[in-house]
């Protein structure tokens, strides 16, 4: 069995708005989030909408890289 092409694969989702504009000065720090997609019906990065503890507000996560 070959384990390097998983149909699902863990990825790693991470604030928009925190990266373009730095962090608060309040708290220092990138939210980010793990989870997993699958690659044949996504496979383009994906991007939600979650919760920003650093922002407090609901912003845009991205996908990167590992």
């Amino acid at each position: 069995m070959a384990k390097g092409k998983d149909v699902r694969i863990t990825v790693i989702l991470e604030c928009i708005s925190c990266v373009r504009n730095g962090v608060n000065k309040v708290s220092t720090g990138i939210s980010r989030y793990i989870t997993q997609r699958n690659r044949h019906n996504t496979p383009n990065r994906l991007e939600l909408r979650k919760f920003c503890p650093y922002c407090y507000k609901h912003t845009i996560h991205g996908e990167i890289k590992k």
